[in-house]
């Protein structure tokens, strides 16, 4: 699925291969970057390599939770109400700059990331199966943002930033560029059944005891640390445990090794520390300290 979404998006593999398995994975994730660098073409790329329904909501200030939810509306016909979904209910939905919106409208995406279901006027509706939420974020000091609270930052199993292509990458944009658009050259190499049967995959990935404590002690460097003002979750834990599982039966293993978590800690909990002020004023980055973190925590050994 890598190289079919590569066919339309150029640029850092590493975030590629991070979008891929948490698609895989049903890790929800969140893009932080500027406009213009190819997040909506990586989204929609994956969903079309995937075979999966698409939906896009493009964030503002105005919007409602009525419509990302759905909502319900008067047939005159039938002289009752009925329900109107919202573009929530597909299964890939792209929330685009969602950091624009305002925090009612944001948090009505909370009990669809943890539930697969959202409720309107008492009315429980589940979303399509499988769903997966990749929102995006413009970076802090933008104009016009809200910025995310604690609780939906920690339900995002996965953030990662696609920054700038290289020279070479950006001249094979140029080079690739067609009227018709970069997902002409995509192909579809996987239905939404096929994802579930990864993902049942995913979760049978065997961790053992060590490797628990492995992940365990880094989750629990991150809140006695200085720079960190809130550290991570116990949530945080479980997904990158899941998130170790997913690269994991993505190279063919049935087991999970160090070098997985290693692989995956940066962005399955940079977003979830909140650092000090001291560290945000010395200039510090979330990323960089949880691969530091990550580093010096001591390994188990003969995995």
């Amino acid at each position: 699925m890598e190289e079919a979404a590569s066919a339309a998006f150029v640029g850092s593999r590493r975030s590629v291969r991070l979008a891929v398995l948490a698609l895989l994975g049903g890790l929800h994730s969140l893009v932080e970057d500027i406009p213009g660098v190819g997040k909506t073409t990586l989204a929609l790329a994956l969903a079309k390599a995937a075979g999966l329904s698409f939906s896009r909501i493009q964030f503002t200030p105005d919007l409602l939770p009525g419509d990302v939810l759905g909502m319900n509306v008067w047939d005159s016909a039938a002289r009752e109400f009925v329900f109107k979904p919202g573009p929530i209910n597909a299964n890939f939905v792209l929330a685009d700059e969602m950091n624009r919106a305002s925090p009612r409208t944001q948090a009505a995406f909370l009990e669809a990331m943890q539930e697969g279901g959202t409720t309107v006027d008492g009315r429980t509706v589940s979303l399509p199966s499988p769903f997966f939420l990749l929102a995006t974020q413009n970076p802090q000091g933008f104009g016009g943002t809200f910025p995310l609270p604690e609780a939906e930052l920690d339900r995002f199993g996965l953030s990662f930033s696609l920054g700038y292509p290289s020279g070479d990458d950006e001249s094979e944009i140029l080079r690739r560029w067609k009227e018709d658009g970069p997902l002409s050259s995509v192909l579809q190499v996987a239905r939404a059944e096929d994802l579930a049967e990864a993902r049942q995959t995913i979760a049978s990935v065997a961790v053992s005891a060590e490797l628990r404590d492995y992940i365990v002690r880094i989750v629990r460097a991150t809140r006695g640390n200085s720079d960190i003002r809130l550290g991570a979750s116990p949530r945080a834990a479980v997904s990158l445990q899941h998130a170790a599982r997913a690269v994991a039966a993505s190279l063919g293993r049935s087991f999970a090794i160090p070098e997985d978590v290693e692989f995956v800690a940066p962005a399955a909990l940079a977003h979830r520390v909140f650092l000090s002020s001291r560290a945000r004023l010395s200039g510090s980055d979330a990323v960089a300290l949880i691969a530091a973190l990550t580093s010096e925590t001591a390994k188990p050994t003969g995995l």
